[in-house]
């Protein structure tokens, strides 16, 4: 007997959708979900096993249903006169944004993002019930401000998703079209920055404008730059309102004890996670300028990550480069490829790999 997908009682907006996902293909070069390539080191991982196992020795009771020692450490990190009563934690940023969407969003309401941009904003969108409205970027990837707020007020928007750096272009947004936004949303406004730390020098955080603008929520992740991808903890920084309208809607106990604990250890160690951090700057802006050099269109990128192009056929350039055993990542516009920035081997590799795919 056949039985498949059709034949269940799915919900009729979901049906011919797909799954969100980046291949995950066992390769010697791995450079296409923007990880952070330098993993712990020994002294920290041994820390982290230790913060494990003494936490395993209580895992018969349930964790600190509100994570507060966690969100304590996060507000001390961010700084900008945050406690943890402005901070929330989650398993991943993606638990934020759907926490905010299940807080804010839902049937009868709209969320609005800037596309090219992350995809997991429409698609978390739709999965809660949640209309998706999508304003074209410029030709450059920037938001134009003027369009931005037109849509704003046809649209009416509850939510609307801003990125800085944006996935996948890279590009940073100013501080000012964040607040022009902010001040003509009559929603909240969602600032992912999931790359942050990865910012060229001077480009300032959405942090700085949570004093005088209470709606406004910046969500970032430990998954990048403090290299804790495989731990899964995101948050968010905002008013204690909507910290208050998260508790709403979060399920209980949904941050593991020993996800807290890890990411606790981590924090601890921000300095040594972070220490890495300027030398992916310095190799990204070295591939810009030898992409460049070579002829490609390279958007600036203020992440960990390069998109570059254009190609007649990306997906045959992006197999090329697989078929010598370096993955990076078909996404993004039309004719456009994006790298994640690696250790200067794998960026060797990858730049063979290129001018075998394209010369």
């Amino acid at each position: 007997m056949s039985f498949t997908l059709n034949d269940l009682p799915l919900r009729e907006d979901l049906r011919g959708r797909s799954p969100y996902g980046a291949p995950q293909l066992d390769v010697p070069v791995v450079l296409n979900t923007n990880e952070n390539p330098h993993a712990p080191s020994p002294a920290l991982a041994k820390a982290m096993s230790e913060a494990v196992a003494e936490t395993a020795l209580g895992l018969n009771r349930y964790p600190d249903r509100d994570a507060v020692r966690l969100r304590e450490d996060l507000a001390a990190y961010l700084g900008h006169g945050l406690g943890s009563a402005n901070v929330w934690a989650a398993n991943g940023s993606n638990e934020i944004l759907q926490q905010l969407l299940q807080a804010f969003g839902g049937p009868g309401r709209t969320a609005m993002g800037f596309e090219p941009s992350y995809s997991m904003h429409p698609i978390i969108s739709r999965a809660t019930g949640t209309e998706w409205v999508s304003v074209p970027r410029d030709a450059d990837f920037r938001i134009d401000i003027d369009r931005a707020l037109a849509a704003v007020a046809e649209h009416r928007p509850s939510v609307v998703f801003l990125t800085s750096p944006n996935n996948p272009t890279g590009t940073a947004l100013e501080l000012d079209a964040i607040e022009r936004l902010a001040q003509a949303a009559p929603g909240v406004v969602v600032v992912d920055e999931a790359y942050a730390e990865f910012r060229r020098e001077g480009t300032p955080s959405a942090l700085t404008l949570l004093d005088q603008h209470p709606k406004v929520i910046v969500s970032r992740t430990m998954s990048k730059a403090f290299a804790l991808a495989g731990a899964r903890v995101g948050y968010l920084a905002a008013h204690p309102a909507v910290v208050d309208a998260l508790q709403l809607v979060r399920l209980p106990y949904h941050l593991s004890a020993v996800t807290q604990a890890v990411a606790i250890t981590a924090l601890g160690h921000a300095d040594e996670l972070l220490g890495a951090v300027a030398d992916l700057r310095a190799e990204r802006d070295d591939l810009v300028a030898w992409l460049r050099a070579q002829g490609f269109r390279v958007a600036d990128s203020d992440a960990n990550f390069v998109l570059f192009g254009e190609f007649e056929d990306r997906a045959r350039v992006w197999q090329d480069m697989l078929d010598q055993q370096v993955l990076i990542r078909n996404v993004g516009p039309p004719g456009w490829l994006r790298v994640t920035i690696g250790t200067p081997e794998e960026m060797g590799a990858f730049r063979e790999a290129l001018l075998g795919a394209t010369r």
